[in-house]
């Protein structure tokens, strides 16, 4: 077995698709690996394929991110094991269905999964990234963190999040040493389309698959990119829409009311 000169990557939400994809991408480039997700045999499969393919140290640790307690001991992995170099925060869930055909508990295990254990997995490694001066998170959004109407509102906004997060952590980060890459998968042709209730989804001439999703990201990643969409075919949009948004930023700074809304100004 080679000694990796790359590290570790952890992967959240390997055992199938885009997650498995990353596993077996970021092995084939050198990493070895930490595989988390909640099928532990799923994960001892895919781990002994990882090894015996690309002779990789690959470990594995079923976990369920929506548990305290496991969330907990991913954490402190992230935090003590010096040799992680890279975080793929890729497990989340999803949904189609409306306000009204959904429920609060299912909206509010889906928050704690596709943000509050991604936010508490990045802030977990993040200061060990910045003391070693060297790190690479990778967030996986979504389009629909964008196109907000496209399906359920609660994992839309979830998305959302992920990307503000994103722009928030390259300010924090950049200058540290550490990397950070937003990913906004369209539709892909994995398993969340089945959990998210709508399966015809994953033979749409408009869905990519997982390898060229992560492949494409990687790409991403190589060339620098701090938001990744596969999906988009001109990268000018993006910018356009990127640059747009943060132009109207200088704007808000104003303490009088639009003349719009015709309300007369009350001096402080």
């Amino acid at each position: 077995m080679n000694i990796s000169t790359k590290g570790k990557a952890l992967v959240t939400g390997a055992s199938t698709g885009i997650g498995a994809v990353y596993a077996d991408r970021l092995a084939k480039r050198g990493y070895d690996l930490i595989l988390v997700a909640r099928n532990g045999d799923r994960l001892n499969a895919l781990a002994n394929t990882i090894k015996q393919q690309t002779g990789r140290a690959v470990s594995v640790v079923a976990a369920d991110l929506n548990n305290k307690a496991d969330l907990s001991s991913i954490e402190d992995i992230l935090r003590n094991d010096t040799s992680i170099s890279l975080l793929v925060n890729n497990a989340g869930i999803g949904s189609v269905a409306s306000v009204l055909d959904s429920g609060a508990d299912d909206m509010e295990a889906m928050i704690s999964l596709n943000i509050t254990a991604l936010t508490r997995l990045t802030y977990a490694v993040a200061p060990a990234f910045a003391a070693r001066g060297a790190g690479t998170i990778v967030n996986i959004s979504s389009v629909v963190g964008i196109a907000v109407e496209a399906l359920n509102g609660v994992y839309s906004a979830s998305k959302s999040y992920v990307l503000s997060f994103g722009h928030a952590l390259q300010r924090d980060l950049a200058d540290k040493g550490v990397r950070i890459q937003t990913v906004l998968p369209a539709a892909t042709a994995t398993e969340f389309w089945d959990v998210a209730g709508y399966a015809p989804q994953k033979t749409k001439p408009t869905t990519m698959s997982a390898a060229d999703l992560v492949d494409a990201a990687l790409a991403g990643l190589d060339q620098g990119e701090l938001v990744t969409i596969p999906a988009l075919q001109d990268d000018a949009d993006w910018k356009r829409w990127e640059a747009d948004r943060r132009s109207l930023a200088p704007k808000f700074a104003n303490g009088i009311p639009a003349p719009r809304y015709g309300i007369e100004h009350d001096a402080v």
